[in-house]
């Protein structure tokens, strides 16, 4: 097959969905994925000069992989066979390496082997490629949309190079939406579609990152609107709802319902209500909103509001976090939903948010004193010629692995800084710390210069 005859493959099927006849033919009209096939990027230059290798394309539905795959079989010199492993099986795939095999053999042509949702294939399956991107009879690439390191076989993926995609932010949605509808040719240009703001920023959303969802809902939207006396057909916020079966929500993410959501949804775990904290994050949640903000609120709330009453609340939100990030949407939506109900039902306490506080103002309004000699680090040359950690005592060498010994500067401080509640695990914080201060505070009471080490840790 020549060249020609390959880019005639992917010429505008004109009853094609919008989002087939949209599909970029060229790099230039690519949308996204700067960090791989930007300007001077090395996967860009390889594609361009016919030198890419195996790749492995991974990341979320509609983002990229199969257009970039398609852009590439127009550019390369070598016979690009496609494959789908959905509809595919591995009788047709040995029979295309063999047909590869032959096509080198015969006429020093390369083939470009490329399976979408190879991760189909089980492990057996995969291995039937290994001989023969080993040996250069292919170039293979697949596209996936699951991690590969865990659904490619480990010397198949040893032998590609792994291309994560990410999802198409709003601003590429954008563009891709505004050019289907000036494109007269492939898109909507004819039929002078208006997209009011509200109904622009609601479809960005729904289509959550993906430009094919995006593009089949404003073509869907698009034959239920009805021609003007102008011949304009305007798209209503209505007919949006109507094609995605979903009442939109009245959301801003850059304005007030995004801050009073927010807002709401924290004051609520804060006050203990795991109902009241999963309506908004429903809310959030169905609105589009980045599961990482949201994410990065709960770690927050965990040392600000619950602390040490219940120091796994940071470990759970911390881990909530990272699973939103690593599993994205939609499943993010449940680690979320447990990481909020746990917070909300946590024991509460602001003592160590509080503390900070306290110190932060000290620090501002005392003079600032040197840190005591004996405080001081004594590890490099010349330190002790300076005194620096004379006089330290070390806590482990005596009972309780505690003794009266001070660590504040000289100041008039604003103490104590840390009160810890009684709720939760600060109430034996709370009793430990109760003893031990009344230790110093008794071995402060004696103005001796030296420390007194009788004094010990020992539980009350």
């Amino acid at each position: 097959m020549s060249l020609f005859e390959q880019q005639n493959r992917y010429e505008t099927d004109i009853e094609a969905p919008l989002a087939a006849r949209l599909r970029p033919r060229t790099l230039e009209e690519f949308v996204g994925q700067e960090h791989l096939v930007g300007e001077g990027t090395a996967i860009r230059r390889a594609i361009e000069n016919d030198q890419l290798g195996s790749v492995i394309f991974w990341g979320p539905p509609g983002c990229g992989k199969s257009t970039l795959a398609r852009i590439i079989a127009a550019h390369t010199r070598c016979h690009f066979v496609e494959y789908s492993a959905v509809t595919s099986g591995v009788a047709e795939v040995r029979k295309a390496i063999e047909e590869a095999r032959n096509r080198r053999q015969l006429h020093g042509q390369r083939t470009i082997l490329f399976v979408d949702e190879i991760h189909r294939f089980n492990r057996a399956q995969q291995d039937a490629f290994l001989p023969h991107v080993e040996n250069g009879t292919i170039i293979l690439m697949g596209a996936t949309t699951e991690n590969p390191y865990f659904a490619i076989n480990a010397p198949l993926l040893s032998r590609s190079r792994v291309l994560r995609f990410e999802p198409l932010t709003e601003q590429h949605l954008r563009v891709i939406v505004e050019r289907a509808l000036r494109d007269e040719e492939r898109g909507l240009g004819k039929l002078r579609v208006q997209l009011p703001a509200e109904c622009m920023d609601y479809l960005l959303r729904v289509a959550n990152g993906d430009a094919r969802v995006a593009l089949n809902v404003l073509e869907a939207a698009t034959a239920l609107a009805q021609p003007d006396a102008q011949g304009r057909r305007t798209v209503t916020l209505e007919m949006l709802e109507q094609v995605v079966q979903q009442r939109a929500a009245r959301y801003d993410r850059e304005g007030d319902e995004h801050y009073d959501t927010i807002s709401a949804f924290i004051k609520s775990v804060r006050g203990s209500d795991p109902d009241a904290a999963l309506h908004y994050l429903a809310r959030m949640m169905r609105a589009g909103e980045d599961p990482r903000f949201i994410a990065r609120r709960l770690v927050i709330l965990a040392s600000e509001d619950i602390g040490n009453a219940d120091p796994h609340a940071l470990l759970v939100a911390v881990a909530a976090m990272e699973a939103a990030q690593f599993i994205g949407l939609p499943e993010a939506q449940i680690t979320l939903a447990q990481a909020t109900t746990y917070l909300a039902c946590a024991p509460k306490s602001n003592a160590s948010y509080a503390a900070l506080n306290k110190a932060l103002h000290d620090l501002e309004t005392q003079p600032l004193a040197p840190v005591p000699l004996h405080l001081r680090d004594a590890s490099y040359r010349g330190a002790q010629q300076l005194g620096h950690g004379k006089d330290y005592i070390y806590p482990h060498s005596y009972p309780g692995h505690w003794v009266a010994q001070r660590y504040l500067p000289e100041g008039n401080w604003n103490l104590p800084y840390y009160e810890p509640s009684d709720n939760g695990l600060e109430r034996r914080i709370k009793e430990r710390l109760n003893h031990l201060r009344e230790l110093q505070k008794r071995q402060t009471e004696t103005e001796q210069t030296e420390p007194s080490h009788d004094l010990d840790a020992t539980e009350p």
